[in-house]
């Protein structure tokens, strides 16, 4: 049966204008830009077919340009998507320039046919080259399976562009868009195979960031955006279980806001949320890379502090925070306030990282800072009290 390539791009444009609609009614409202970046993408390509089916028939020159120009915007949207998914990609400094150079050498060398079509499709098929090896070696964790699927449909359709360019441009074999030549056929069906797997691979990419999202949303205390006690102890005995193995310290430190209860009496429950937002905050601000800080309980919080060197790292914690509550609470919640601390460090000289040890150290390491932080509150509230290290 012989294929008809104008019902080929008639069916591709269709389908990318129907999953143009989809997308955004699947994803929902409050997407991430790598979502909107994605959904931007398939628009782009609906509109670069649309465009070069109807410059057919009319504005030959400027739909055609349309065409290219949004071709070349889909797949830099497809690479700001997978910035955004995988981490900073190779290329992102030059890409935008390759983008913008494939339309406008288009629409220049328009009246040369040969020109034109070389141009477009060889420098579509490197930033199709390019956006496919932005799906390799992620910087954030991500699933092989759905960065492999829409690489190999980059690839493909890369090669398939390539040789539609060579042949337009070195031979005669091409000589119009329309042109039944196997080459033109196979990118035809290409595109519509790796645009219903390539949708596949971006809804996968979603799905997975959102599952992310939701995991560490179980992980997160809503009202102070710190970590809860189940993402404290997490990420604490990772932190636990590094320092074992490299023969490390780790301070713990509780916390806890000076008559808090009065607080909420005198000046609401609003007003209370607010001071624990504002304390966390600035207790994520006193901390360092490596270190953990959550919230355990009610007005109560805890910090690790990761490379510890000695009781030290727990003075210096405490009067970097004082110093900033003191200097912004006023202004912050209208009054200041302060809070009482205890600190102590574990100094392992065996190590011994298996999960229920490391698990034991932590509850052992906290109820010791948190012994301490009952004797600062028994001696006068407002200072920290330290104890001694063990290993």
């Amino acid at each position: 049966m012989a294929l008809d390539f104008v019902t080929l791009l008639a069916v591709t444009a269709t389908n990318l204008a129907m999953l143009s609609v989809a997308l955004p009614l699947i994803m929902g409202r409050g997407v991430s830009r790598a979502a909107r970046c994605a959904q931007a993408s398939v628009a782009l390509q609906a509109l670069s077919w649309a465009a070069i089916i109807a410059s057919s028939h009319l504005w030959d020159r400027a739909l055609s340009t349309l065409s290219i120009g949004s071709a070349a915007a889909a797949q830099w949207a497809l690479f700001a998507a997978l910035q955004e998914w995988l981490g900073p990609r190779p290329g992102r400094r030059w890409l935008p320039w390759l983008a913008a150079a494939i339309p406008i050498g288009y629409a220049l060398g328009f009246g040369h046919y040969g020109f034109r079509v070389g141009w477009s499709n060889l420098l579509l098929a490197v930033l199709l080259t390019v956006v496919a090896r932005a799906t390799l070696l992620p910087l954030q964790p991500s699933p092989r399976r759905w960065r492999l699927l829409l690489c190999a449909c980059l690839v493909a359709m890369a090669g398939l562009t390539g040789a539609r360019g060579v042949l337009g441009a070195f031979t005669d074999a091409y000589p119009s868009f329309r042109t039944p030549h196997p080459v033109n056929l196979a990118a035809a069906l290409a595109a519509n195979v790796t645009l219903v797997l390539g949708t596949v691979a971006l809804l996968v990419a979603w799905r997975t960031e959102a599952e992310d999202k939701l995991r560490a949303l179980a992980k997160t205390d809503a009202l102070t955006g710190v970590l809860n006690r189940r993402g404290f102890d997490v990420r604490g005995r990772a932190l636990l279980a590094h320092a074992l193995r490299h023969g490390l310290r780790v301070t713990a430190v509780m916390l806890d806001v000076d008559h808090f209860k009065r607080v909420n009496d005198q000046h609401g429950h609003g007003t209370g949320d607010h001071v624990l937002a504002f304390f966390a905050q600035l207790l994520q601000d006193a901390t360092r890379t490596g270190d953990v800080a959550g919230r355990i309980g009610g007005e109560e919080f805890a910090v690790l502090l990761a490379h510890a060197p000695g009781d030290r790292a727990a003075e210096s914690f405490d009067r970097r925070l004082r110093a900033r509550l003191a200097a912004e609470s006023p202004a912050a919640v209208g009054f200041p306030f302060g809070y009482s601390a205890g600190a102590a460090t574990l100094a392992a000289a065996a190590p011994d990282a298996r999960e229920a040890a490391v698990a034991a150290l932590l509850a052992d390491l906290l109820a010791r800072a948190d012994d301490a932080l009952y004797e600062a509150k028994r001696g006068g509230r407002g200072r920290l009290q330290v104890r001694d290290a063990a290993g």
